[in-house]
């Protein structure tokens, strides 16, 4: 997840460039071990810099292409390898069984679709292309998914951090606010899709209620 923020992405960016970059869109694309790793802001802040001269833009969109696109096959192949015994799988430090189901349940809702949907929420976008592959989606319907998914967020995120850099003077002022933006607008649609559920609902207001002391129970 984005846990990463202006002057620490754009460190990470500099000192590990187009091949750290690529190792990170692959990793949080397709492999259990991403799903913390910084995906939106990452690719926003790589296209500002870009517009800064930072990185060769054209370079960048290649390789954040690549490794998405990428990275969602290894994704569908481990999916396809291990198929429903994930499901049996013990939590451990990078895995959550709660992950999984709520990727099922979205990926469930939206059949494929969910492919090109899941890239812009974060987790999400790194169980739908193993579960994908764990109910054998047909892997040419899969990369056609696969590829419009990853032009939309790899390229599109990068191409409005270099066009915003580009059109707006001084942004780097305004980094901070407009990364901070973008991980609060792709937290909106897991939420959502958190409360239509009328067990997360309550379990919700459960919760609510045990820290308002019981008198906040009725207000979700």
């Amino acid at each position: 997840m984005d846990f990463l923020f202006g002057s620490q992405l754009e460190l990470l960016i500099t000192s590990t460039g187009l091949a750290g970059l690529f190792l990170i869109v692959f990793a949080e694309s397709g492999l259990l071990i991403g799903f913390f790793l910084p995906g939106d802001s990452l690719l926003f802040t790589a296209g500002f810099l870009a517009s800064q001269g930072y990185l060769n833009i054209a370079a960048l969109m290649a390789v954040t292409f690549a490794g998405a696109v990428l990275g969602d096959s290894v994704g569908y192949s481990f999916g396809k390898k291990v198929g429903p015994k994930i499901f049996k799988r013990d939590d451990s430090l990078l895995f959550n069984k709660a992950h999984l189901l709520r990727a099922k349940a979205f990926y469930e809702r939206y059949g494929g679709t969910a492919i090109i949907l899941a890239r812009f929420i974060p987790v999400i976008r790194t169980f739908a292309p193993i579960l994908a592959g764990v109910g054998e989606m047909r892997y040419p319907v899969f990369l056609f998914y696969n590829v419009v998914g990853g032009t939309f967020w790899a390229v599109g995120l990068t191409a409005l951090g270099y066009w915003l850099g580009r059109l707006i003077p001084d942004i780097d002022k305004y980094l901070l606010p407009i990364i901070f933006l973008i991980i609060l607008i792709s937290f909106i649609p897991p939420l959502a899709h958190f409360l239509r559920s009328k067990e997360d609902r309550e379990r919700l207001r459960r919760l609510f209620g045990k820290l308002m002391g019981g008198k906040g129970a009725g207000l979700i």
